[in-house]
């Protein structure tokens, strides 16, 4: 793949982190409560203190079982005001050969409850196997059977493919005509593509490492809130490998990045570490 050029970079003007969220993949994890969880914390209580030092979190248990309505109200009730859960959505719907035959169990998790989130419910992530080939007739249909909106909440998706055959402009048109975002990651078993297809950006960086105190290098973190600076403000990053020479919309949208997977023990310190350079400040 050929990098496409790309619009110029943003201006030095600082995007308020408002519209970037960044954090980790769930929030139990026993490593943590070494590293990141202060000691002798009550495990009922990591949700709210991660909260209060990140911006967001996705949430890998939805995606292998359904949940109720009272524990999305609960997450709701422990976290602050300004903060956003992602949810991966139930594999019922995903991993299957006929995509076409999704609807019952993407109506079964989108009825679930998440709704009682409210204002905190961030993009749906619809994660496919490694193995799942792009099927265009078959993907269209699954796009189609996408609600917008649920409980009168408007639902934002964004898909994570992970199989070379989606690196191809016939998908990039697909995804664009049904405003679903697509996943972009840094890991090198993923196909990596940066063309934004809805009207906000999702990163998964999943490249951590052990040996880092942060994860990632300081360039590093430094190029990433740069990057998250430039979709926010309307931009298309020009060091991100593209299919297509299609310019950035120019207008604002929200940045979701999430430091999940690779050396998952340093993902908390990750997310701050980048959060701290765009600016925010941890709730008391």
């Amino acid at each position: 793949m050929t990098p496409a050029s790309r619009a110029q970079p943003a201006s030095s003007t600082a995007t308020p982190h408002s519209r970037i969220r960044a954090g980790v993949g769930g929030w139990t994890f026993e490593p943590w409560r070494s590293n990141f969880f202060p000691p002798g914390l009550p495990h009922s209580r990591e949700l709210e203190y991660a909260s209060r030092r990140l911006s967001a979190i996705e949430v890998n248990g939805t995606y292998y079982g359904t949940l109720k309505p009272a524990s999305f109200k609960k997450w709701h009730d422990e976290t602050p005001d300004n903060f956003v859960f992602s949810l991966k959505a139930s594999r019922y719907a995903t991993n299957r050969r006929v995509l076409a035959e999704a609807g019952e169990s993407i109506q079964r998790f989108t009825e679930s409850g998440i709704s009682e989130l409210g204002g905190k419910l961030g993009p749906i992530v619809w994660q496919f196997m490694p193995g799942k080939v792009f099927e265009p007739g078959d993907f269209e249909t699954f796009l189609a059977l996408l609600p917008r909106q649920v409980d009168g909440r408007t639902l934002r998706h964004v898909v994570d493919v992970r199989h070379e055959s989606f690196m191809s402009p016939d998908y990039l048109a697909l995804a664009r005509r049904y405003k679903v975002a697509t996943v972009f990651t840094d890991a090198d078993k993923f196909p990596s593509f940066a063309d934004l297809t809805g009207d906000f950006a999702y990163a998964r960086l999943m490249m951590s490492e052990a040996g880092l105190e942060t994860g990632y290098e300081e360039g590093a973190l430094d190029a990433w809130a740069a990057r998250a600076r430039q979709w926010a403000a309307g931009d298309a990053p020009a060091d991100l490998p593209m299919l297509e020479d299609v310019p950035a919309q120019g207008k604002p949208r929200d940045v979701f990045v999430y430091f999940i997977n690779g050396a998952k023990e340093r993902a908390p310190a990750a997310a701050m570490a980048f959060l701290n350079r765009l600016g925010f400040t941890p709730s008391a």
